[in-house]
């Protein structure tokens, strides 16, 4: 017996472009390269990504979040060109693979007074630009609340493999979600043919023009010092993000990449219950495989050829920061010359005493599930953990 047929009608470029520009009032979305990102994903949701009747509901849903806060954007920045009259001050950008340890190193060095992250309830809905007096009690917090506590129900088990809340940090690739260039498109869904332009082909760096405008906005009444930011997707593009940010200061983080595969397999399986009856570990993580080879492949590159400069770059290895994290972040503040100031270093203590994996209970998983072969997979990750130095873990 055939699979019932999902209605894919509400994933079409120009009704969804219609349904915000009459919902908003707005028509001008900027610079005009995110349409064929949006065509792009749209044609893998429709044609690749398996998606079930909610699945339909997300994606589209999803569609509408990134087209309106574009239109929000570009008239906030159209109707108040001060904006960018501040600019963005050199970031610290935490540009290691998923399941290195780069979500807590966001969240420890978010607690230094002296730092500025985006947060959840921003990026999902930024305009109103935020302001400083309102800022702990906008009523977008509780909205956004509301959304990551829904994914806990929908996905039993989730938030003991990411954590999500309003109050915690968010991740670049969720910016650059409305120029329809991120990596978290093929997280949330199988679409591997837009995964595969976007790694390929696609140039990032109207993405991070992007980025850099949402920042903006986000800084404007409510200034911080430097922005730390993290997004595992920048590790494919890091010509583009320091095109963008020259001066940005990067950290690495580095694990056994047999291990990102395994954990990753298991994230995306568990991620895509949502959208999809199809969500096998071992699908995601062959999927996923090659991008992550590819992706440290080039991380090695832009040491080679110097795309990174020595001197604004710093490597932590998964084990050692995961047995003495305030170590490795004394480490990062002395190699970047930041002071590690006791207010900030007591606050981060705190913080993580607070989310002991956040209540949620342990991420489990086996390299087994994936079905990769060992000896070939890891042939293909010698030339990164040989450059980086980076031991191979116990896989069982």
């Amino acid at each position: 017996m055939s699979a019932p047929q999902v209605d894919l009608s509400t994933l079409d470029a120009e009704t969804l472009i219609a349904e915000v520009v009459e919902a908003t009032g707005l028509d001008d979305f900027g610079e005009p390269f995110w349409r064929e990102g949006l065509d792009r994903l749209l044609d893998s949701l429709r044609t690749e990504a398996r998606l079930h009747e909610l699945g339909v509901f997300v994606a589209a849903d999803d569609a509408r979040m990134n087209l309106t806060n574009r239109l929000e954007v570009t008239d906030w920045h159209k109707r108040h060109p001060d904006m960018a009259e501040r600019d963005v001050t050199p970031p610290i950008v935490v540009v290691g693979q998923g399941r290195t340890g780069t979500t807590i190193l966001l969240d420890l060095l978010a607690q230094d007074p002296a730092h500025q992250v985006p947060l959840t309830w921003e990026v999902d809905q930024p305009c109103p630009p935020p302001e400083t007096a309102t800022y702990a009690t906008d009523p977008r917090i509780e909205i956004s609340q509301a959304k990551g506590d829904a994914s806990e129900l929908l996905i039993p088990g989730f938030q003991a493999i990411h954590p999500m809340g309003a109050l915690l940090a968010q991740e670049c690739v969720r910016i650059t979600c409305g120029d329809f260039r991120s990596l978290l498109f093929p997280t949330l869904f199988r679409v591997p043919s837009y995964a595969r332009w976007l790694i390929d082909e696609a140039d990032m760096s109207s993405a991070y023009r992007w980025h850099r405008k949402v920042l903006q906005l986000l800084q404007w009444h409510h200034p911080g010092e430097r922005w730390v930011l993290k997004s595992p997707g920048h590790i494919w593009c890091l010509d583009a993000l320091l095109a963008e940010y020259p001066d940005a200061l990067l950290i690495q983080t580095h694990r056994d990449p047999l291990r990102i595969i395994a954990s990753l397999g298991s994230l995306l399986a568990t991620l895509r219950q949502m959208t999809s009856d199809h969500h096998e570990i071992a699908e995601a993580a062959e999927e996923w495989a090659e991008y992550v080879i590819e992706g440290l492949d080039r991380s090695v590159t832009a040491r080679e050829d110097a795309t990174v400069a020595p001197d604004r770059i710093v490597d932590i290895q998964f084990r050692d920061f995961m047995a003495d994290p305030f170590g490795a972040i004394g480490g990062i503040y002395d190699r970047f010359g930041m002071e590690y100031t006791a207010e900030a270093e007591v606050a981060m203590r705190e913080f993580l005493a607070a989310h002991p994996g956040d209540g949620y209970g342990t991420h489990k998983y086996s390299f087994a599930d994936t079905g990769l072969d060992e000896g070939a997979l890891r042939e293909r990750a010698r030339r990164y953990q040989e450059y980086f130095d980076v031991p191979s873990e116990n896989l069982g």
